[in-house]
């Protein structure tokens, strides 16, 4: 479970649960994260992430989506949470547990399917349609993961 790793790894900081206004799933604000309380452990491991990302790569109010600077630091900020919850080698591991498509991998690994959509998402703009990686061969756009000379 990430929500509860995340809460060990980071001890050192402040982390609470409570019930949010307007639809926010989590803020970050003066060091402090404020989880949304009523959302699945699943959900707040993926809430906690972006919020962790937050605390060590980006600085000010981003609430204002409409400017482009607080935009960029929201995309630094997911960008931080995939690459913690979602390296690479999962999906190798997904592979290798025998997941064959988006909602076994991400349930393999506790994640939400738009979390999951999200990293994929980044990697496609980083890495394009698919990655090799040993015999693997990752296809990003649509989610296939094969051993080379199978596909």
């Amino acid at each position: 479970m990430h929500y509860n790793n995340l809460l060990e790894d980071y001890r050192d900081v402040t982390i609470k649960e409570k019930i949010l206004e307007f639809g926010f799933k989590g803020l970050y604000m003066n060091g402090n994260i404020i989880i949304e309380k009523r959302l699945s452990t699943i959900e707040k491991g993926c809430i906690l992430a972006e919020e962790l990302g937050h605390h060590f790569k980006t600085v000010g109010n981003i609430l204002d989506q409409g400017k482009v600077a607080n935009v960029k630091q929201e995309k630094i900020a997911r960008s931080w949470a995939h690459n913690k919850l979602l390296p690479l080698s999962c999906f190798i591991e997904a592979y290798h547990y025998g997941c064959t498509n988006r909602f076994e991998v991400a349930d393999y690994l506790n994640v939400t399917e738009e979390f999951l959509q999200e990293a994929l998402d980044r990697y496609i703009e980083k890495y394009g349609d698919y990655i090799f990686h040993e015999e693997i061969i990752i296809h990003l756009n649509p989610l296939n993961i094969i051993k080379r000379g199978l596909a």
